[in-house]
């Protein structure tokens, strides 16, 4: 059984390497390619439309605000990697690593407006009148090809569950190693929490996370600026760093033992791809339930998504971490994991450590309701409501005994299961490519959309 785990695990880290990497590459520039540079070319844009139209009403249909589906998708992708896993791709790749999750985050964009751009366009109502949509939808009813979307379905169902055991233990073990309360009873609190969020449906998530993550991110980048400013003189040193050994290989120093560029790119490609989920096809779930007047729209609200969890989040975690220098003391390699907690602690003594921890607390917290939520969708996509309302308490005994750390053995399949997902949604977002560049034209040459945005704008002036 050993053999088999050591078996799987290779071939996880091996798939999730170079190979699916460069997969996500390739796919996230041919995106742009066809989307003629859509991200780089209307970022002004972009931001009016989303964030800066945050106090105005929505136009069109639909089950949640375009805000409350933003920061439901959030909720999953602002977790524990933005605080432990990017101080461990520096502590692997090197600062340079920092560059390539930028430059991953930028191609990835195109990918992750693809997505949820076909989310809206095939997306239909439930039996509760919610509107409803994703991958499986999409390649059911975009592509006529309703295995590949029940295949998806299934796959992120059982998926999820090793997911939220993982989720489930992360919490549970910051809890207890910070307010040494055993992991049973962080797990059942948690649960409990969650039962009262997700069995309100995307509404009522919606509702929460509107007001959860920008809270919680606001609080966790907030104390990562004080930090820039108290050691602001570092700065532009850090800067160096990172662009420099984004080239170049950057030799032992310290408690950093060296790395060379495929190594740095590898991990930085990989950091931010994990962090945004990009081509996973998770978020267009979300995003499927924003009430808006042309699918578009809500692309561009999933592209500001990779702006606030990747360049900005993930910078802020990077920046405390390198112009703190905890990267380089002796032992840093053993717990790369541990940096952010330090390098808060350095300058904000106790407080800094309890700030990392009940950060880490909230985003693991949020990023269960919403992937508890996910799970349940698929469910209702294959088998009906009364199923995903079951599939939540399956979800909910998932926290409880990952809280524990029960069911060890099943996680290591949880890179493997993710592929399972990954790929058959790459391939829909690929062969439906020409209907998201349709409808992305269909926006911004139409005199109801685009046009009659940047109208009224010029009036204004």
């Amino acid at each position: 059984m050993r053999e088999f785990l050591q078996i799987i695990g290779d071939v996880s880290a091996w798939l999730w390497g170079p190979p699916l990497i460069i997969v996500l590459a390739i796919s996230g520039l041919y995106m742009t390619f066809q989307l003629k540079f859509l991200q780089f070319r209307y970022p002004v844009y972009i931001f009016q439309q989303t964030i800066g139209s945050i106090f105005k009403k929505p136009k069109g249909e639909g089950t949640v605000t375009p805000l409350q589906a933003l920061t439901s998708a959030l909720s999953s992708t602002i977790g524990a990697a933005n605080i432990v896993g990017v101080p461990a791709a520096i502590m692997f790749g090197g600062p340079g690593a920092v560059f390539w999750m930028w430059v991953i985050a930028l191609i990835g964009m195109s990918l992750k407006f693809a997505e949820s751009v076909l989310a809206v366009r095939y997306r239909e109502k439930n039996e509760k009148g919610e509107y409803v949509g994703g991958p499986m939808y999409y390649m059911t009813k975009g592509l006529n090809m309703k295995r590949l979307g029940t295949w998806f379905a299934f796959a992120l169902m059982i998926e999820l569950i090793p997911s939220i055991m993982v989720q489930g233990n992360a919490v549970a073990a910051t809890v207890t190693e910070s307010f040494h309360i055993d992991g049973w009873v962080s797990g059942t609190i948690i649960a409990f929490i969650v039962a009262l969020i997700v069995f309100g449906g995307i509404r009522r998530i919606g509702k929460v996370t509107e007001m959860f993550v920008p809270f919680m991110a606001l609080i966790y980048v907030g104390a990562a600026i004080v930090v820039l400013v108290m050691n602001i003189s570092e700065v532009p040193n850090v800067l160096h760093l990172i662009f420099t050994y984004a080239f170049q290989p950057m030799s032992a120093l310290g408690g950093f033992a060296g790395v060379a560029v495929a190594e740095t790119v590898r991990w930085g490609f990989a950091r931010g791809l994990y962090s945004n989920e990009a081509g996973l096809g998770t978020a267009p779930i979300a995003h499927a339930a924003a009430t808006t007047d042309h699918p578009v729209r809500q692309g561009l609200w999933s592209i500001v998504g990779i702006v606030i969890d990747t360049l900005i989040v993930c910078t802020a975690t990077a920046f405390v971490v390198l112009s703190s220098g905890v990267w380089t003391e002796e032992g840093a390699l053993k717990d790369p994991s541990a940096l952010t907690t330090a390098a808060f602690t350095q300058y904000f003594g106790e407080a800094g450590g309890l700030i990392v921890t009940i950060s880490l607390i909230f985003f693991v917290l949020s990023t269960i309701i919403v992937i508890v939520f996910y799970g349940a969708k698929q469910a209702e996509f294959l088998f009906g409501l009364k199923a995903a309302y079951a599939i939540k308490f399956v979800y909910l005994a998932a926290i409880i005994l990952g809280s524990v750390g029960a069911a060890r053995v099943i996680w290591q399949f949880l890179d493997l299961a993710l592929a399972a997902i990954l790929i058959p949604n790459l391939i829909a977002i690929l062969l439906l490519s020409k209907e998201v560049k349709r409808l992305k034209e269909e926006f911004f040459t139409s005199d109801l959309y685009y046009l009659k945005d940047i109208g009224k704008h010029k009036r204004a002036s």
